[in-house]
């Protein structure tokens, strides 16, 4: 018996022991875990000057540039005529991705696969803006936006270049809504139509990881190749576009300086500021003219650019949800009354009886066939009023002006066309294209994208 008892009294240390030290391992591996995620050395920027080059992407190149396009892309030019221009289309996309990510680049065969295999073409757009901003760094804008001032003026005189290493804009910052099921995964982010960065950002190839993750998980979850999963309206944005952009920057900025960055950081920002290098620029910067987020006006002393949102019809082919009824919520255009009241009309129509659905569904057809309502690239466009019995309010007739972002309001005329172009400046093709890698050249290969002439 009391050597029982001695055996016993010797346990009870032992495992008092043993439980600290798993304690011990338990907070050492929360602290490396910590380390890990957002480090502990203070952000050290790329320094450097951002390239001097502009980066666009289109379906055809620039001899196949219709006079609006052209005369957009003609901003860029006239008004920079110190930075080199490329335009690289999908007829050459291909041959520049496995250049700079085949086995003689970054040897990174997943990108030129998933690459080679997307058939989604404003994924494939989405996906190609971040790998030339990878390897090349500069500016890239989206072949419908207008450059309104000159890149040079771009970072506000209190900032270093050196010290920068992205700068973007803020697009939505409209966080009451950031529950809405719909809205929510909108209602937070950033420009991806027009940003600059430096080569080989780490936050870069955080985003195309990122994308070339969800592609596959997205490829399983539909038991599809690639090639052919079907992707809604939303799944863009949070995919590739710029709900994925905004979580790759807000990712990069915690990782950098060492703790959690959210969008409470941006919301009602009044003027620029820098997280870890990166600049983010008020709503007015990239965004002005969209009509909410205080962006106001293409006149605005700090809009620098002006999207003009005509040049794709992406969304056709990966709509948005649509009430059968009331539309998309997205015509409101972050408006809180108009979303209040599509949201209880949209509730008290999924109240009635199907019986009651269909037939107020079979009657509005009988009306659009009477007074057919007009039609732009993304569907219908006019008056959404509510159901019999609900509310007797009538939301507002909505314009939509592209193929991200509406616009509130009554429809209005096309806007007048930029200036037409000119023989002198004449967008050549050249056989051979210099082929930048950081900061060298390379004049050996030869990637058919486009170059302007200086």
């Amino acid at each position: 018996m009391a050597t029982e008892a001695l055996k016993r009294s010797s346990r009870k240390p032992l495992a008092r022991h043993v439980q600290r030290i798993l304690a011990l391992l338990v907070i050492v591996t929360i602290f490396v875990s910590l380390q890990k995620l957002f480090g502990s050395k203070p952000h050290r920027p790329a320094g450097g000057e951002f390239p001097r080059k502009i980066w666009q992407t289109w379906k055809k190149d620039a001899v196949g540039l219709d006079p609006v396009d052209a005369a957009r892309v003609r901003t860029w030019t006239r008004k920079n005529p110190t930075h080199r221009y490329e335009l690289l289309t999908d007829d050459n996309s291909m041959s520049y991705v496995r250049h700079h990510f085949g086995p003689t680049g970054l040897n990174r065969p997943d990108i030129v696969r998933v690459y080679q295999t997307l058939n989604a073409k404003i994924i494939k757009a989405d996906l190609l803006r971040y790998l030339v901003m990878y390897v090349e760094g500069g500016l890239y804008a989206d072949i419908d936006v207008e450059c309104l001032k000159p890149i040079d003026v771009f970072i506000p005189n209190r900032y270093d270049e050196k010290d920068l290493d992205l700068i973007v804009g803020v697009e939505t910052d409209m966080p009451d809504f950031q529950d809405h099921p719909i809205l929510g995964q909108k209602a937070q982010s950033l420009v991806q139509w027009t940003f600059m960065g430096k080569p080989r950002l780490p936050v870069m190839m955080r985003l195309i990881e990122n994308i070339i993750k969800w592609l596959e998980k997205v490829s399983k979850q539909q038991g599809k190749p690639i090639s052919d999963i079907v992707l809604d309206f939303d799944d863009v944005l949070v995919g590739t576009g710029p709900s994925a952009f905004t979580e790759a920057i807000l990712t990069e900025m915690s990782v950098q300086s060492g703790r959690e960055v959210t969008w409470n950081e941006f919301h009602g920002m009044l003027d620029s500021k820098v997280v870890a290098g990166i600049l983010v620029l008020t709503a007015e910067a990239f965004a002005a003219g969209t009509g909410h987020s205080d962006s106001g006006t293409h006149a605005g002393k700090n809009a620098l650019v002006k999207h003009h949102f005509h040049a794709s019809s992406w969304p056709t082919n990966h709509p948005r949800f649509k009430h059968p009824i009331y539309d998309e919520v997205e015509r409101c255009n972050w408006n809180a009354e108009c979303i209040k009241l599509w949201d209880s009309n949209t509730a008290f129509f999924n109240s009635l009886p199907v019986e009651d659905q269909l037939k107020l569904i079979a009657a509005k057809k009988i009306e659009e066939k009477k007074h057919p309502l007009r039609v732009d690239d993304q569907g219908l466009i006019g008056v959404l009023g509510p159901v019999v019995g609900a509310p007797e309010h009538q939301l507002p007739e909505a314009e939509l002006v592209g193929d991200r972002t509406p616009r509130s309001g009554r429809p209005t005329q096309e806007e007048p066309l930029l200036p037409e172009l000119d023989s002198s400046d004449e967008l050549v093709t050249p056989e051979e294209s210099r082929v930048d890698q950081g900061s060298g050249t390379s004049n050996s290969k030869k990637i058919s994208h486009q170059r302007r002439r200086h």
